[in-house]
This record gives structure tokens, sequence and C-alpha cells, in this order.
């Protein structure tokens, strides 16, 4: 059983490696989906952890069909990220019609070996799933994170199924969107053994002074004095469950 935690800085991966996580998934932006993290932030979280670390490569938020300089940009930062030890790198590419960019996706699984590579949920904006995994496949990809086409991976039970049995041992179905400790057993019985999730609480700032002029709650929906913290307490029930 792998659990891969979902952290957008230094407390939450911290967080999860002493909930017992088997490795991090480390993002910025999340309210985004996740973009590439700072070299600094990278760096420094490599040096603290024992755990794998993969880094997202994303170099916006939005779609998945990017420009060539975008694409110039997810090349440097994998190259960052070898050249300082990070296990593996997480990305995706795909095409205007709804396909897997394949050339595109070779030529970084190329520059990121021998680090592991994940595919992540741009693979669920695929038009076709079944095409979209056996493409994984053939390129080489170690692991695929979906929550089967839906936005949430609980109402995708069928799909998923499918797509593990499609799978077989060619490439590591990871689920992820809404998966916890409470439904985790769900996606077990399908025969899903790689988890990914955030495991977030909410934790109040210590700021003792708080500008009302610069509330951020109406604009992001979210304060700027609302911590969003991977949880370890979570993250252990988590693995608890998981046995």
């Amino acid at each position: 059983m792998i659990i891969e935690i979902c952290t957008n800085g230094i407390t939450s991966s911290l967080n999860a490696q002493k909930g017992g996580a088997n490795r991090i998934e480390l993002c910025d932006n999340l309210l985004e989906g996740g973009t590439t993290p700072s070299l600094g932030m990278i760096e420094i979280i490599k040096k603290q952890l024992s755990i794998d670390v993969f880094v997202m490569i994303r170099p916006r938020g939005g779609d998945f069909l990017y420009s060539d300089l975008e694409f110039e940009i997810m090349k440097n930062d994998i190259l960052h990220c070898k050249e300082i030890g990070v296990e593996g790198v997480v990305f995706g590419i795909l095409n205007s019609d709804g396909t897997i960019d394949k050339q595109r996706t070779l030529s970084l699984i190329e520059i990121a070996r021998p680090m592991q590579v994940t595919f992540h949920r741009a693979f669920d904006r695929c038009n076709n799933l079944q095409q979209g995994l056996e493409d994984l496949i053939e390129l080489g990809i170690d692991n695929v994170l979906t929550s089967g086409g839906n936005p949430k991976a609980i109402d995708s039970l069928p799909i998923l199924e499918k797509l593990v049995q499609q799978a077989g041992n060619r490439i590591n179905i990871m689920v992820g969107s809404g998966v916890n400790p409470y439904n985790v057993h769900h996606f077990k019985n399908i025969g899903i053994t790689n988890f990914h999730f955030s495991a977030t609480t909410t934790t109040n700032s210590p700021m003792t002074f708080r500008s009302q002029a610069f509330d951020t709650t109406e604009q992001l929906s979210v304060s700027e004095f609302e911590l969003k913290i991977s949880s370890a307490e979570m993250i252990q029930a988590m693995r608890e469950n998981l046995k």
C-alpha cells in the first residue's frame, strides 16, 4: 500500500512524514489544482524529509495544453528536481483534442529518468480514458493519478475498477480526489493499492493584528488567516484503516 500526501509547504510535508505517509507530492497553489513549487521550497523540504518527494511540474493553473515556452519551463523544472535528488516528478500534457500528448510526454520522461514519473489528473480530462491509459503504458509512465474521469473518485468506482483491471501490473493506478480515511475501503475493495489525498485541516493563523482592509474571505472564499495544513492524525487514521 502506498499513501501519497499532496502537500503545500514545509509544515504539511513534515506532518505527512510524521503521519506515516510513503511519499509526498509537493505543490504550490492548491486552489488552482497545484503548480510547481519554488526551487527553494523543494530543496529545503528534500533536506528535511526521509520519505520520497515527488514534485508537481505544472507551469500554471488552467488546462493542460501548453505553449512552447511553457513546455521549456517544465523541462527546466524537471532538470532542477533531478539535480537536487528528488525521487519523482508529476506532470500531464494533453493535445487540444483531449488525447495524451505522447511526443511531449516522452520528452519529459526521458529528461526525468531515473526519477519516477506520475501522470496527474490531466488524465481525467482525456476524451477516452481506456485509450489514454494504453498510451501512458506505452510511454513507460510509472503511476497515473485519477478520479476515474469524475470530479470525485467515489463517484467513479465502476470506472476505476475497469482501469485497475486494464492496467494489471503494467502501471500503478493511484486514486485521488475526495479520498479519505472513511471511504478508502471502497477503493481498496476494487484492487487499488495507491492512495493520494491531502489530509487537509484548517488552523488559525497566530497573527494577533488583522487588518480588516485586507480580508480576502469575500474575494477568495477563504481567509488569509486560515492556514490549510495536512494532518498527521488523519494520515495515521488512513494507514490504520488500510490495515
